[in-house]
């Protein structure tokens, strides 16, 4: 069995900073992907940032140059160091990771964080 648990979330003021982790706990052979995804009041889940086993990186433009995603394989651990934050980030933010071996992986998600930026 596999868990994800988030931590690091909190309120702050507008252009302050933040620092989300995500450990991965349990039967694990080999991750794949990780990310971190947000969800706002009334809108759809979106990806804020990702990253592969070979340390590629993906983010959208609307946190590019602000967020930066990172991971520590050694610990199963995925990091989201957030800076200059703004009203609109916030939203409660999921882990994700893909875990399994071979051609077998499977998608799990934390419980979620939540994010809250004043203005």
């Amino acid at each position: 069995q596999v868990q994800l648990v988030e931590s690091g979330g909190g309120l702050v003021q507008a252009g302050g900073s933040l620092r989300l982790s995500c450990a991965a706990s349990g039967t694990i052979l080999r991750i794949a992907t990780m990310g971190w995804y947000r969800q706002a009041p009334g809108k759809q889940r979106e990806l804020v940032a990702a990253i592969t086993s070979g340390i590629s990186t993906n983010l959208p433009d609307s946190v590019k140059g602000r967020f930066t995603i990172s991971r520590d394989n050694a610990k199963n651990t995925v990091y989201l160091q957030m800076n200059s934050l703004k009203p609109e980030d916030t939203a409660v933010y999921y882990c994700n990771a893909k875990i399994g071996g071979g051609s077998n992986y499977l998608s799990y998600w934390g419980q979620g964080t939540q994010v809250t930026v004043s203005s």
